[in-house]
């Protein structure tokens, strides 16, 4: 991947403190750190961003992130993150913002630099990108991984907690779970604040199906590595144990 490419890349971490499954979770403490420590210093390992800052409404995590050294912005409360990001655009300069979950601390600088990829082809069209990981038929059966199903370009079809592609006569389909990691440009994140929710979206609970029902290409990159976000006690154990002895990742 060309490292000398022109374009600024800012990676935000939205962080919401009051998660409803997981309260204060981005400050739950996972192998003596608390989890937005993990994210931030696992993406700042990519040499591609050109800058890296947390988003957060939260004194809390306001007040951590300054006394750890890590940049920050206080924000206003937003409905998603991608919302918070749009503030993050009207006030820090970019042409790519990858929106990095505040609760995925098994980020792996691999992760941005797939994300990233497609805007480096030099592509106009390429507004919107995200990753995907191939999953056996147990993980496809859980409707906590959304999955994804994309066209030969690499273009997303649909995304969707349901089991897709349905596979009619049993013959063996691949399976896609999709990774909530984004890379929007500034015109992405303008038009998504100025739609409306999508009648699919709300349906299935997915925001990126805004894009999708408005005719947004999202290009959707495959990524070798999984990663673990955190929503329930359960995952906060698993995570603990692979920061513990990060070989094994």
């Amino acid at each position: 991947m060309d490292r000398d490419n022109k374009l600024k890349i800012l990676g935000v971490i939205p962080a919401r403190y009051d998660s409803t499954r997981l309260p204060g979770k981005v400050l739950r403490n996972i192998a003596g750190k608390p989890m937005i420590y993990w994210v931030y210093n696992n993406a700042r390992k990519s040499g591609l961003l050109t800058d890296l800052l947390v988003a957060t409404d939260s004194d809390k995590v306001l007040r951590f992130c300054e006394g750890e050294g890590i940049p920050v912005i206080l924000t206003g409360r937003h409905p998603s993150g991608t919302d918070r990001l749009r503030e993050v655009m009207e006030r820090v300069d970019a042409d790519v913002y990858i929106n990095i979950q505040g609760d995925e601390p098994t980020l792996r600088p691999e992760h941005i630099e797939a994300i990233v990829s497609p805007f480096l082809t030099g592509d106009a069209r390429v507004l919107v990108s995200t990753l995907k990981v191939a999953i056996d038929e147990a993980a496809a059966q859980d409707p906590n991984n959304v999955k994804v199903v994309t066209d030969d370009s690499g273009r997303a079809l649909y995304f969707s907690r349901y089991s897709i592609p349905f596979d009619r006569d049993g013959a063996g389909v691949g399976r896609y779970k999709h990774i909530g990691i984004y890379a929007y440009t500034k015109a992405a994140l303008t038009l998504f604040h100025s739609l409306p929710e999508s009648s699919l979206e709300s349906a299935e609970k997915l925001e990126q199906l805004r894009f999708l029902q408005n005719g947004v290409a999202i290009y959707v990159v495959e990524t070798p590595y999984d990663t673990v976000g955190v929503d329930t006690e359960a995952d906060l154990q698993r995570v603990e144990l692979l920061l513990a002895r990060p070989k094994d990742m």
